[in-house]
């Protein structure tokens, strides 16, 4: 115990005394390094889970050039994203520091609607990643002959049983998840490595440099089919956006586990813009691969069959069903890293919101276990996401597009409260405290051009992908409906009716958990 003449921050690490700075006793262990925190983020965007899981949206929309152009192009403006909020993690490094600086940048009305967005995000990209990596182990077993045939139903109960595997997983330590996710790094990098190579030397043809440059492919149903005119460069294409949008999201989880990462003003700032880059290199490398092995039939490459088959497909017909197997096991778990990642996103982000009174049942959420993890908040986001996913066990020309349907979900809440606390730090300008790691004047156009990318991309996904999924159109099949913005609006609702039938009267933004004399002893 301190002597009484010694001051109370002397006792605090560099860490410790931002944080409380900020408010908050250390609470979580901070075990993590900053390779750690940029892996966590690496590890959720999963180059081998997003590219590959939604590979056939973006031949049905757009084909191979939705993916050569699409994939840089949105990379750009992702990475921009990322720049601003390296910027705001730095000067405000905390667990739920998404609506953290909401409140903060703009009051507790912004904390609490950028809060739940992140959250429904969250739990929405858990959902899908786990429910992707099920997908992928069933492919596998089909492939090496241990299933007859491919069934939903057995994909959702694989999917079950991964929630329950990486539940445990998170509950134990968090040094363990560390150490995960230091190994899932390799992975990624080994495995994508592996694939590129047998994807450029197995297959006995490739496509032309001309044909992944410049065919195009309109599988959605909408327009006819036409390749050309408004509709496709405007619609169609941005439908594709999904690929890269939903690969490229959850580098927030070097935010969340900011106050588990030694210098973490400095070490998660770069986690969040390292893991965008390194992912859009890689990423890109190995959507070409992939697309230069797409086979050929009658001497014209195979698109049709790649929107429900999807990347399996092209590893089946380009490889063998041997090759096939091994490529799909390697993706396979690697999607097992990377729902073990956002399940421990989800759970930070879950107890940091709870800790200030924002969630239904808060003191459950907010308590830590012996191992000092949150384990309910993780128990319960894991419920959550098999709840939202049920949807999944129907489909539409073998198409699960409830799937699709909760990835958009999970881009549309991550981004838009990505964009909330952006703007806010936008519109306070220079009167902006940054951090030790900040874009200086570049702000201006950094937060802006995030805002935009956001906001466009968003409404995009909220539209109906298919003709079966539009209720003014004959073939209109329920199975098939784009639920992303009943989900989301409807969950807005609900919020905008609590706050202002109760939340507004208790909700009054972050609470501190330290003793007040320390905040001021810092704020002198």
């Amino acid at each position: 115990m301190p002597e009484a003449h010694e001051p109370v921050e002397a006792h605090l690490s560099a860490d410790e005394q931002h944080l409380a700075k900020l408010g908050y006793k250390q609470e979580l262990s901070r075990t993590w390094s900053g390779f750690s925190n940029f892996a966590i983020s690496f590890s959720i965007i999963s180059i081998l889970a997003g590219c590959l899981t939604t590979y056939g949206a973006g031949i049905a929309n757009g084909g191979p050039v939705s993916i050569s152009w699409s994939w840089p192009i949105i990379s750009i403006f992702i990475l921009i994203i990322g720049f601003t909020m390296s910027e705001l993690v730095s000067a405000m490094p905390t667990s739920g520091g998404i609506y953290y600086w909401s409140s903060k940048l703009g009051g507790p009305a912004a904390g609490f609607f950028t809060g739940w967005l992140n959250l429904i995000g969250l739990i929405a990209v858990t959902a899908s990643v786990a429910y992707g990596c099920a997908t992928f182990f069933n492919l596998t077993f089909l492939a090496w002959g241990w299933m007859d045939e491919f069934s939903l139903n057995a994909v959702f109960l694989t999917f079950l049983v991964i929630l329950a595997l990486i539940t445990l997983i998170n509950i134990f330590s968090s040094h363990l998840l560390a150490l995960i996710n230091n190994v899932s790094v390799w992975w990624h990098v080994v495995g994508a490595a592996v694939l590129v190579g047998v994807l450029i030397f197995v297959p006995d043809n490739h496509l032309s440099v001309s044909q992944v440059f410049t065919d195009r492919v309109n599988l959605s149903g909408w327009d006819g089919g036409s390749t050309s005119g408004f509709v496709y460069f405007f619609v169609i294409i941005p439908f594709g956006f999904i690929l890269t949008q939903y690969t490229i999201t959850g580098f927030d989880a070097s935010v969340h586990l900011s106050e588990e990462t030694q210098g973490a003003a400095k070490s998660a700032a770069r986690g969040i813009w390292q893991s965008i880059f390194y992912s859009a290199v890689g990423g890109y490398i190995l959507l070409l691969a992939v697309t230069f092995a797409i086979p050929e039939v009658d001497g014209a490459p195979d698109y049709a069959n790649i929107p429900a088959g999807g990347v399996a497909y092209i590893f089946d017909a380009a490889l063998g069903s041997n090759w096939a197997g091994f490529l799909l096991f390697i993706s396979s778990s690697a999607q097992l890293f990377c729902a073990t990642a956002c399940l421990t996103s989800t759970s930070r982000m879950m107890f940091a919101f709870s800790r200030d009174r924002a969630v239904p049942g808060s003191a459950l959420w907010s308590k830590v276990n012996a191992q000092r993890t949150p384990a309910n908040a993780v128990i319960f986001a894991a419920l959550l996401g098999a709840l939202i996913t049920l949807p999944a066990l129907k489909s539409v020309n073998g198409i699960p597009t409830a799937f699709y349907a909760v990835t958009s979900v999970s881009v549309i809440g991550l981004y838009f409260s990505f964009a909330i606390p952006i703007y806010l730090r936008w519109r306070a300008g220079d009167a902006f405290e940054v951090g030790s790691w900040n874009n200086g004047k570049k702000y201006k156009w950094m937060n802006l051009i995030a805002v935009i990318e956001i906001v466009v991309v968003g409404f995009m996904l909220m539209l109906p992908t298919s003709p079966f999924g539009a209720p003014w159109r004959d073939e209109f099949d329920w199975a098939a409906v784009n639920y992303a913005p009943i989900m989301v609006f409807g969950v807005l609702l609900l919020l905008v009716i609590w706050w202002f039938a109760s939340a507004r009267t208790w909700f009054k933004g972050p609470v501190k958990t330290i003793d007040q004399a320390v905040v001021e002893a810092f704020d002198d």
